[in-house]
């Protein structure tokens, strides 16, 4: 039969929260579900509501199938269970059963299954609205308290009213179950930091996905279409994989001298932390000393220590003492190397997108993306090193000092108001980080709508749009600036919700503090102490909300179009093969596939056998040469441009490139000759001369693969036909696919491909297409009409001038002015 005695043990009250080296069983065993509780009903039910009110029920099809998901819910239950079973067993073991042990096992068991029911609820409907962001603030919150709960036993290490010493069968018994919920919870924890079994993209955006599949429609949604973007996603999302890939630049592989430097300061960061708790307790021990008139010699000893600790630690967070100031001094290195590193990296990896990516790419939305990236990294990592995992061991190391030194209800006041800091900063910053991105996204806007203007300078001029380029730019700012306003204002919010928070947890804690003065169990040191320490402990957090959304992770969506069908054809081995056809049919496609700026969907491209897509990219494009329909050149001289070709040529050898080009004489009538400079994007030259410098390129690379994209359109007749005789002694010998407008300059092809709407229309020979009479005829005669009408109207207008030109006749007895 079982009893239900008085609340607590005997000999003990839920007032005493610190008995014999420990915490009071009756104390935490009351506080912890009653929190677990609070927690789970409160903020589970608005979670509930929620979902039920503004959320729909998922298609299983679009929940994924995850192991870690039935081992979350299966330890989930297996805790429930451990609860109400261990009660159970007090129960049956020992008669009587304390009130507190009811409590707890009752309390808990309905948190729990609160707790599992909201984790069923996520997995099974959706919010419309919303992004994918994990696991909720309540479920994460629950885990995370009650995990904490658990390591709060091992203050109570030396404790007799608890289980560390195993010493009969009942306290073996709730090891065993605290063991059980001590891994329980963290797995929890962790594994929901990840969140198995949700979907990894947005509801709305699976369906739409899914809708596009059936159609096979070929085009990609874009998450903006619908409101949402992938990069609004929580700073959780990923979590794992963002620190896997800072790691790396926080430990520079290779040099030994960085490495030490490294490990030198995190030595520095240690002794900045027993600095840190040691500067109270000598202020508190002046004030102590000071008030029970201890002698001269001992006042001035804690006092020269107090001030060269205070020396050592500066301004009370660290950021201005000696330590520090030595630590960022050998900390540059470091991060000269962090920062090169990581602008080499970006900027390869922009060299390594493809081509869909730099065709719709915004230049100064890069640009500002790329400042604001390498900064962000670059603060982020010494802020994770030198700010947040050490201001993380303050707090533990001042709860674990207040338990021990004063009581556990400081510890307690330490642990609520740090808990609740950093969790309202964190679901505060997480709400105003779409400010955030969207005032960074109207920035970059604004930078790009400037860079793209000045770039575009000569078409604004053109049709006096100047005051409509300023006015578009202006209105750009103006957006900027109400992002920054709703930016600022919610960090203003922010921020006076954290000191509403430092100033409760200050004023509880110095109340209590005072309180034990008056009744003369603390001295005024110790009150002093408090006050010293909190604050000192309260400083570096302010920053927190900063910098948990410092760095932004970017996910660039493209549509996607089919362009061609059924396109197959065979180049032999020093052919030169011939693309035709109207614009947008797909030729320079195809030009493009061989270079392997794209990659095919079906089929496959091979050169002497070898598939292109199982090569290295390279590889592949050192053996093709390409003179593209649009040259671009770098702003730098005539000779480094054509060099680009060939780093290693030798100005010999670039020289004979401008011959082959028929360039070279022009080049010599430049005052600076070769050292010319062409300008932004080659300016200075004419469409023809920048033309020719890309041919002479491609002879440079002397390729065994010749890729021209309508190479001649922008030359007169005569320096075509000059390029077609040089451009012919190059391509002897070498594969040449030749995109073409002018059909006369690919009479000589050993096959011409006519492409029409992605096919191949015909195929054959220059006059075999003829005979045909298709396409090809039809170009042809189209072609050559045009050309007879452009002759015809170029005679007449010399006839017309030739007319004019004759002097006037002296029979009509005046002259003409």
């Amino acid at each position: 039969m079982v009893f239900i005695q008085g609340y607590c043990e005997a000999n003990s009250s839920i007032s005493h929260t610190w008995v014999d080296e420990g915490i009071s069983p009756c104390f935490y065993f009351t506080l912890v579900p009653t929190i677990l509780l609070t927690i789970s009903f409160f903020l589970g039910t608005i979670h509930c509501i929620f979902y039920q009110k503004y959320g729909t029920a998922m298609e299983p099809k679009f929940i994924p199938r995850s192991c870690l998901y039935g081992f979350q819910l299966a330890i989930s239950v297996l805790l429930l269970i451990q609860f109400l079973g261990g009660m159970v067993w007090r129960a049956a073991n020992g008669g009587e059963l304390p009130g507190y042990v009811v409590l707890y096992g009752c309390f808990s068991a309905l948190g729990w299954a609160w707790a599992i029911a909201v984790l069923r609820v996520e997995r099974r409907r959706s919010l419309l609205m919303d992004r994918t962001r994990g696991h909720s603030i309540a479920l994460l919150l629950f885990w995370a308290v009650a995990f904490s709960a658990e390591n709060l036993a091992f203050i109570s290490w030396y404790s007799p009213h608890w289980w560390w010493g195993l010493e009969n069968n009942q306290q073996q018994v709730q090891f065993a179950l605290w063991l059980m919920r001590y891994i329980g919870t963290g797995l929890l924890f962790f594994i929901g930091l990840k969140a198995p079994g949700l979907p990894r993209k947005p509801y709305m955006l699976l369906i739409n996905e899914d809708e596009r599949d059936v159609e096979n429609s070929g085009q990609v949604i874009r998450p903006s279409l619908l409101g949402r973007t992938e990069d609004n996603q929580s700073t959780w999302q990923g979590f794992r994989k963002k620190v896997r890939m800072l790691l790396p630049y926080m430990w520079p592989r290779g040099n030994i001298f960085l490495q030490l430097l490294v490990l030198f300061c995190l030595i520095l960061l240690g002794v900045e932390r027993v600095i840190n708790v040691f500067v109270p307790i000598y202020y508190k021990n002046i004030v102590n000393e000071l008030t029970d008139g201890s002698s001269w010699n001992a006042l001035a000893t804690t006092v020269c220590i107090y001030v060269l600790l205070k020396l050592m630690q500066g301004g009370g967070a660290g950021a201005s003492g000696f330590i520090s100031n030595l630590r960022s001094f050998l900390w540059i290195r470091v991060q000269q190397f962090t920062n090169r590193v990581v602008q080499v990296r970006l900027f390869s990896h922009l060299h390594s997108l493809s081509l869909r990516w730099h065709l719709g790419r915004k230049t100064g939305d890069v640009l500002r993306s790329i400042d604001r990236g390498t900064s962000s990294i670059n603060s982020l990592l010494s802020y994770i090193v030198f700010s947040i995992i050490p201001t993380i061991v303050d707090i533990v190391i001042s709860i674990i000092y207040f338990i021990t030194y004063f009581n556990a209800w400081f510890g307690l006041i330490v642990f609520v108001c740090m808990g609740l800091y950093l969790t309202l900063t964190i679901i505060i910053t997480e709400w105003r980080t779409k400010y955030r991105r969207d005032m960074n996204q109207q920035d970059n806007n604004a930078k790009s709508r400037a860079v793209d203007s000045l770039l575009n300078f000569e078409t604004v001029k053109y049709y006096n749009a100047e005051s409509y380029e300023v006015s578009r730019f202006e209105d750009a700012i103006l957006k900027y600036q109400v992002s920054e306003w709703k930016t600022q204002a919610s960090l203003a919010f922010l921020n006076q919700t954290q000191n509403l928070i430092i100033g409760s947890g200050l004023l509880a804690g110095s109340l209590l503090c005072a309180y034990f003065v008056t009744e003369g169990k603390f001295q005024i040191g110790d009150f002093v102490l408090f006050g010293t320490y909190i604050i000192q402990l309260y400083t570096p957090l302010n920053w927190f909300g900063t910098y948990y959304r410092l760095s932004s992770w970017i996910s660039l969506l493209f549509y996607r179009k089919e362009i061609l069908r059924d396109v197959s054809f065979t180049a032999l081995p020093g052919q030169t093969i011939a693309l035709v056809g109207p614009s947008g049919s797909g030729k320079s496609t195809i030009i493009r596939l061989l270079f392997r700026f794209y990659d095919v969907h079906g089929g496959c491209i091979s050169i002497d056998g070898q598939d292109i897509s199982k090569v290295k990219q390279t590889s592949l494009r050192a053996h093709i040469g390409v003179v593209p329909q649009d040259t671009v050149l770098f702003n730098n001289t005539i000779r480094d441009n054509i060099r680009y070709g060939r780093i290693s040529a030798s100005d010999q050898e670039v020289e004979e490139a401008a011959l082959a080009a028929d360039i070279h004489d022009k080049i010599m009538t430049f005052p600076e000759g070769y050292d010319t400079q062409v300008g932004e994007r080659g300016l200075k030259l004419s469409g023809g001369e920048k033309q020719r410098v890309a041919i002479a390129r491609t002879i440079l690379k002397a390729p065994q693969i010749i890729l021209l994209d309508e190479a001649t359109s922008a030359l007169d007749t005569q320096t075509e036909r000059n390029i077609q005789a040089s451009l012919a002694k190059v391509c002897v010998n070498r594969t040449t696919v030749v995109v073409a407008h002018r059909l006369s300059t690919i009479i000589g092809a050993d096959q011409i491909l006519v492409i029409s709407d992605g096919r191949i229309a015909e195929r054959g020979r220059h006059e075999e297409l003829l005979v045909k009479g298709g396409l090809y005829s039809d170009m042809w005669m189209r072609q050559q009409q045009a050309q007879d009408s452009d002759s015809s109207s170029d005679t007449e207008t010399k006839d017309r001038t030739s007319e004019k030109l004759q002097p006037p006749s002296t029979s009509s007895g005046h002259h003409g002015h």
